[in-house]
């Protein structure tokens, strides 16, 4: 904490995988962040691919495992 403000949160491959899921359900993107304490833009960059793009594989395989 250089600058006195602490580090922004970042998703994680299990938080991205999450997302899908929630996605996936019906949750708007701001809520999703919202329980993250992320901008909603780190969420559209997971489910544009931007941002753990093999995510959406694990979520699927997750998701028919259930």
């Amino acid at each position: 904490m250089p600058n006195g403000y602490p580090q922004p949160y970042r998703l994680t491959l299990d938080d991205a995988v999450d997302v899908w899921l929630r996605h996936w359900a019906g949750e708007y993107q701001h809520i999703t962040a919202a329980a993250y304490g992320v901008n909603p833009g780190r969420i559209n960059e997971v489910l544009k691919g931007h941002k753990h793009p093999e995510s959406e594989v694990v979520a699927r395989n997750r998701r028919s495992a259930a």
